[in-house]
């Protein structure tokens, strides 16, 4: 394949018309006379035309052919020689360093043999090119081969997934953005499926995947841990779920301690019920025995642990709401006081209360004047009677048990303007339960006649659920991140407290996730306000890989090859042949054309005189 350097000087080989021309122009056109004095010379031109057109033809193609050997010397072409050495090149090489990529495999990590496949195409690279290596949590290095070379040796696994996709991506804009005209990537992964969900396209540059060959471990991992509720008062649950092919024996702790043991089964679910001593927020962890991968074998959660709500009920509300308070004072899921009351809306002067609507239509206007004084954003209208069947619409807290439930007698709500809440439930597509700041109200007095919520089994977890989470004390809010992920700081937070105690003070509205795995807290004037837990990508335990096509289908680019094969990787890196100039050749055979003319056109002269 030849290229030009100066492609508009080819627009001179135009000039190769004018020896066309003049040879046109040469042709004798006329009226033939006869006459005795020349038919001699007459007969001997006939028997030289033929050498003679021959002649002529052949001195034209030369005269043409040296002024387009002269013009295409002057575009300065080049052309790709096989030989030592290769072509400058663009090369990024992306290095899969995620989570599952810490799995042993052969007595050493997976990610060990791709640094040693990385380490093998940098070392290939020449002065002329440019290197880069990107790594699966998007950091880049450039410069030279050394520092590349140096940057391989740091890389470390990731506690999380990172992003894949998205480091392809971001190599593809550093080779696109580079003035060679060569452009390469060669990404070095496990293979893991996981990480390759969506294809990635890339335009204009050849790619080289390197995988390892083989199956993944067998791999055991906690997927999920949780507090159930989020906040205990003090009675709480942990559920987590294991990923296991058989069985797998785990150990469950808070605050360091050992709370539970057992074994899991296959896709059993773990639930363990606890009611322990200590106060205000703390961390716990569901642990699995070590094995290929340690990463995914402790998960954190955190909750927060306090006293039961102090609850006071009205008396004007009937017969069930008290009776469901007393269930669970005796269950000590809630204590007598006046912390929270739950009272009709007609007679509500503190916050925060749980809300009735009055069972007399008359007192609406008294109830709406109550929650303009507290605060609340929502207004009762006109009572609507009939039966309406009553729908959750969210999750936790407030929306479960509430399935089934119709209500008779309704008084429909109505929000102020640009004022923020839950809507925790809806009857006939209208509000019927909603929520906010320290309160909670319910669009039907809590009588049968209104409603079924209140003679149904349900009604009374709903009831513990509703004044312990959302209208006891308020401890803050529990935070779920991956490693290095970006999450928003709460308000009033001023600083994180790490492992250790060690504090590290906020000022951002946003924060960065620490990269490694645990239970953090927000703080608050040295107090804590919250929890930030940060865990691995349950999919990155699954560590089942793509085979080789699946994986080819996932990278769309100029070229794509998969392989399993170190030495064919290190030998197919910068195996474009290096781009060498012919100008000199050309202008040597233009002079060759030349003299090769002039030899003709000097015997021709002679043969003519």
């Amino acid at each position: 394949m030849i290229d030009f350097l100066s492609p508009l000087w080819l627009l001179a080989a135009g000039a190769a018309a004018v020896p066309l021309f003049l040879h046109l122009l040469r042709r004798r056109i006329g009226t033939r006379v006869e006459f005795p004095a020349v038919r001699y010379l007459a007969r001997a031109e006939r028997e030289h035309s033929r050498k003679l057109r021959l002649r002529n033809l052949l001195l034209m193609l030369l005269r043409i052919a040296a002024i387009v050997l002269i013009a295409a010397a002057a575009a300065r072409p080049v052309m790709r020689v096989a030989g030592a050495g290769h072509a400058p090149t663009a090369l990024a090489v992306v290095l899969d360093n995620s989570l599952s990529t810490s799995a042993i495999v052969g007595g050493r990590p997976v990610l060990d043999g791709l640094r040693a496949r990385a380490r093998a195409v940098v070392r290939r690279a020449d002065a002329g090119d440019r290197v880069w290596l990107v790594t699966a949590d998007g950091v880049v290095q450039g410069g030279s081969r050394g520092a590349v070379l140096d940057a391989i040796e740091r890389a470390e696994p990731l506690a999380g997934a990172g992003n894949l996709p998205d480091a392809v991506a971001r190599a593809a804009s550093l080779v696109g953005s580079a003035s060679l005209r060569q452009r390469e990537m060669a990404i070095l992964t496990d293979g893991q499926a996981t990480s390759w969900r969506e294809p990635v396209s890339l335009s204009g540059i050849h790619v080289l995947v390197y995988h390892p060959a083989g199956a993944p471990p067998v791999n055991r991992a906690v997927t999920a841990a949780t507090a159930a509720p989020l906040r205990w008062t003090p009675r709480g649950a942990i559920e987590a779920r294991v990923l296991t092919p058989d069985s797998a024996t785990y150990r469950i702790t808070l605050d360091g301690r050992t709370l539970a043991r057992g074994t899991a089964a296959r896709d059993e679910e773990i639930l363990v019920r606890a009611a322990p001593s200590e106060r205000g927020w703390t961390a716990g962890t569901v642990e699995l025995e070590p094995d290929e991968l340690r990463g995914d074998d402790v998960r954190h959660f955190a909750v927060w642990i306090g006293a039961a709500p102090a609850v006071h009920v009205s008396p004007t509300l009937g017969l069930f709401a008290p009776s469901a308070v007393d269930a669970l004072v005796q269950a000590e899921r809630a204590t007598v006081g006046n912390e929270v009351a739950v009272v009709p809306a007609d007679e509500a002067t503190t916050l925060p209360a749980l809300l009735v609507a009055p069972a007399d239509p008359v007192r609406v206007g008294a109830a709406n004047r109550a929650l303009e004084r507290l605060g609340v954003p929502w207004r009762l209208g006109a009572p609507r009677r009939g039966e309406s069947l009553v729908r959750p619409t969210g999750q936790g807290s407030g929306a479960s048990g509430l399935d089934g439930v119709s209500a008779s007698l309704r008084y429909p709500l109505t929000a102020r303007p640009g004022e923020g809440s839950d809507t925790l439930a809806t009857a006939a597509g209208e509000p019927w339960i909603v929520a906010g700041p320290r309160y909670v109200l319910i669009a039907s007095p809590l009588t049968p006649e209104a409603t079924t919520f209140p003679v149904r089994a349900a009604f009374v977890p709903w009831l513990g659920d509703v004044l312990s989470q959302r209208l006891g004390a308020d401890p803050g809010a529990m935070i779920a991140a991956t490693p290095g992920a970006t999450v928003r700081r709460p308000r009033g937070a001023d600083a994180l407290e790490l492992p250790g105690g060690q504090r590290l003070a906020l000022t951002a509205d946003s924060l960065t996730a620490p990269e490694r795995p645990g239970a953090y807290f927000f703080l608050r004037g040295g107090a804590r306000m919250g929890a930030l837990v940060v865990n691995a990508e349950p999919a990155e335990s699954d560590l089942r890989r793509l085979p080789a096509t699946a994986l080819a289908a996932r990278i769309r680019a100029r070229g794509v090859q998969v392989l399993d094969d170190s030495t064919a990787l290190t030998a197919r890196v910068f195996a474009s042949a290096p781009q060498r100039p012919i100008v000199v050749p050309l202008l040597l055979v233009a002079l060759a054309t030349l003299l090769a003319e002039s030899v003709l056109a000097g015997g021709g002269a002679r043969r003519a005189a």
